[in-house]
């Protein structure tokens, strides 16, 4: 985020928005949603449980000049009725505000340090790392697709808020349990090592810690906000996504590994920075990306990762309407945009000159400002009358019990972004309301807004994953603009 001066940025509520009624703006079909409450619980999966292999299956294929990757959501192996408690969702919350305190940390340890102190910041970096371990008995809410290196399949978590891709790779010292095989170096014939004084084990930085041990390797460290890391070296590989082919891709061979990665190989690294697959395959698919992340909660499993400016492959349901992505010096390699105003049904709120946001699939929770976030939750509970609240999980502290109702109206939440043509993110129902306990029985409904504070009003606002399912969000680094449009996300039903 650009840092106005703090002062500036502590303003009180009623100076940073603007409250604003609707009236007639929006039919109320347009303004709130009437939904079974069933809706809000996750549907059974079709696949066998209990078994790896049948929880991970992406697939592929090629639309004109596009690579389709199927996508899935990383909790393929649905958790069990006793796992779904809400012990089961307070593990899962503290994962994830571990890595958004963890990001916080780190924004503000670059904006309190100048460009000549960036040796002071990688130490200060290492040293604030602090391993954490809670278990890997249970899944996370991220996203998969499975690719080729090196002729060996990989299925590995979208992260555009990482740069660096890497897997686990044989020998491997210390590493979690995985679906594939482990990634063979030494039986690929196009596998190279990266030397200590390349420019791509230069450009690691920040969270990608290098630590030459010879001249001939490339060592890194990548830590993550929830506490998992992985350590090796770098290694350039031929990379298969669909059938497109990309030479020499670098990437990391992670010899030790822990964490919250569930049964994937590693993590495919979406960022902005020099090592990220966008900016490597630049030359392929002209620094292009977009996803459309599948909702559980009508039963679809899968939806895609697109390589490439090809429209056609979508299937939208609205235009696309494209806000400018910023360039923050300060935070370089993350998607910022600028955040205008939101609507909750039929109270809108403008945010005062704008507040720049960072657009994150790997973190789950939307996070925002307090002010931002007290607009919005006060919106929710002026409008979600009738159903009594309940006491909150972990960071998400408005709750509901609809045991007994059959049908609910919930105000649409949407947030609209700098630009002429109003780009707008709707906000599905399975990112407004989701499903914490259902009890004994299925015969108790818990719900909570999937929305929180963030401590302090200077801090980075993060849009995280369950808010942009069911829409199309197109990164395009080379007019720097991301654009959204509403899109039911399947695979199956892309066009071939």
């Amino acid at each position: 985020m650009a840092m106005l001066p703090l002062l500036l940025l502590m303003l009180c509520v009623s100076l940073n928005l603007i409250i604003e009624h609707h009236n007639g703006v929006h039919s109320l079909e347009e303004r709130m949603m009437l939904h079974h409450v069933q809706r809000f619980r996750r549907q059974p999966h079709s696949q066998q449980q209990g078994s790896i292999q049948a929880c991970i299956l992406p697939d592929s294929r090629r639309k004109n000049g596009a690579i389709i990757l199927e996508m899935k959501e990383q909790e393929e192996c649905p958790p069990s009725p006793e796992e779904m408690k809400v012990d089961y969702w307070k593990k899962r919350m503290i994962l994830d505000d571990l890595r958004v305190r963890s990001m916080q940390n780190m924004f503000q340890r670059m904006t309190s340090l100048s460009s000549s102190n960036q040796n002071l910041l990688l130490e200060a970096s290492i040293k604030s790392q602090i391993p954490l371990n809670l278990g890997q008995n249970f899944d996370i809410l991220n996203y998969v697709v499975t690719l080729e290196l090196g002729n060996q399949k990989r299925t590995m978590i979208v992260d555009t808020g990482s740069d660096l891709s890497w897997v686990q790779c044989e020998p491997c010292k210390s590493c979690y349990n995985q679906k594939e095989s482990l990634f063979k170096p030494s039986t690929s014939p196009s596998y190279q090592s990266v030397p200590c004084n390349s420019k791509p084990c230069q450009s690691l930085q920040f969270a990608n810690q290098r630590m030459c041990k010879s001249a001939t390797t490339c060592d890194y460290v990548v830590n993550y906000g929830d506490g998992s890391i992985s350590v090796g070296e770098l290694g350039s590989e031929n990379l298969t996504l669909g059938d497109m082919s990309l030479n020499n891709i670098v990437f990391g061979c992670g010899r030790e590994n822990k964490g919250m990665f569930g049964y994937t190989s590693g993590v495919l690294g979406l960022g902005r920075g020099a090592l990220s697959l966008v900016s490597q395959g630049r030359d392929n698919f002209g620094g292009v990306f977009s996803y459309c992340l599948p909702s559980p909660m009508a039963g679809e499993t899968s939806g895609s990762l697109v390589f490439g400016d090809e429209s056609s492959a979508f299937k939208n349901l609205t235009p696309i309407a494209y806000t400018n992505m910023l360039q923050n010096p300060l935070l370089p390699n993350h998607y910022m945009l600028n955040l205008i105003s939101m609507e909750v049904g039929e109270v809108g709120f403008r945010i005062v000159d704008g507040r720049q946001v960072i657009i994150d699939s790997g973190t789950v929770i939307t996070r925002l400002p307090p002010s931002i976030y007290n607009a919005l939750k006060g919106g929710f509970l002026r409008q979600f009358q009738g159903y009594p609240q309940v006491p909150g999980v972990a960071i998400l502290d408005t709750c509901f019990d609809l045991t007994g109702i059959q049908q609910a109206k919930v105000p649409i939440i949407r947030m609209y972004f700098e630009g002429d043509n109003h780009a707008k993110l709707n906000v599905d129902p399975s990112g407004t309301l989701i499903m914490i306990d259902e009890g004994d029985g299925a015969s108790k409904s818990k719900v909570c807004l999937p929305f929180a504070s963030l401590s302090y009003e200077h801090e980075v606002p993060i849009i995280g994953n369950l808010q942009q399912r069911n829409n199309r969000v197109i990164y395009d680094s080379k007019l720097s603009r991301v654009g959204f449009a509403k899109e039911e996300c399947t695979f199956s039903g892309l066009v071939s």
